[in-house]
């Protein structure tokens, strides 16, 4: 009931004998008493819904330009844990005149408190140009690493903490969620191993056509200013990156922005309702019995 109707409803009451008049009180009284109680546990309700979290099951939409032109749009998917193991899918389709670029990465992972381990990952891109399937399985247990990039094989010591290059993004939003200073990262990409390092810039404010984000502006870490590459990742969605911009020489060649995101919190607080993207066939992985 609004309120301005609550208290017009009062009026007739004030023309009622002393007696119906406390009745009627009475009566308005437990009936205000039931709304704010009721008004109590609805709030108390919203906000004991847990805010999502890196690994809450999501989905992020982006626009890809280069420069001022549009490219297409690039999707990134996580869906609900099933039997402790993460499935992270990454899927861009782009295309400029002729060039056309399509990527589907997929990666498998599991979790050892805060920290995201390594199981299998898979790159494969078709387009103009060389079509290539990239391939890594991290066997833990064994010590090492094998790749296959290219049609060449590498192997690698499984050494400290190392990530392959989608997965680490999640664990670099649990990292800066955790207020962590070290933002370095070991990953097996290419056939190599290398190490990235960010540094945390700032609170910003962005806004983009999706809408308006208080943000934390991170840099990525080089040895010169001639590639400079900035993002913005926004605290109240779980550190969700919201834009990308890449400069070659001091002119932007890169500018990825976030058109829409979902969290599924239903999933996440009841596995047993997971819905889960079938990814794409996994090879047998190389150096191991698994496929």
């Amino acid at each position: 009931m609004r309120l301005n109707t609550f208290f017009f409803s009062l009026a007739p009451c004030r023309a009622a004998k002393q007696g119906e008049n406390l009745g009627y009180k009475e009566h308005y009284l437990r009936t205000i008493s039931t709304l704010l109680l009721s008004l109590s546990a609805l709030s108390h309700s919203l906000f004991a819904m847990a805010a999502p979290t890196p690994l809450t099951p999501q989905t992020a939409e982006y626009q890809v330009n280069y420069g001022d032109i549009e490219l297409g749009k690039a999707k990134y998917n996580l869906p609900q844990m099933e039997d402790g193991v993460f499935k992270y899918r990454f899927d861009s389709d782009l295309s400029l005149l002729l060039l056309t670029d399509v990527r589907h990465i997929f990666s498998e992972f599991s979790q050892d408190g805060k920290q995201l381990l390594p199981l299998r990952y898979l790159h494969q891109r078709k387009g103009v140009g060389p079509n290539f399937t990239e391939q890594t399985a991290f066997a833990k247990a064994q010590g090492m690493i094998h790749t296959r990039y290219k049609d060449e094989k590498g192997k690698f010591p499984f050494e400290g903490d190392i990530f392959d290059p989608l997965m680490v993004q999640l664990q670099f939003r649990l990292d800066i969620s955790a207020g962590k200073d070290m933002l370095d990262y070991k990953m097996v990409k290419d056939n190599e191993v290398d190490e990235y390092k960010f540094h945390v810039i700032g609170k910003e404010r962005m806004t983009i056509e999706s809408g308006s984000y208080d943000t934390v502006k991170i840099e990525v870490v080089r040895d010169n200013k001639k590639r400079q590459t900035f993002f913005w990742m926004a605290p109240d969605l779980a550190y969700l990156p919201v834009r990308l911009t890449h400069f070659e020489k001091g002119s932007k060649q890169l500018d990825i922005k976030l058109l829409k995101y979902h969290f599924d919190e239903e999933a996440s607080a009841s596995p047993a309702s997971a819905v889960t993207l079938e990814p794409h066939k996994v090879p047998k992985l190389l150096g191991t019995d698994e496929n």
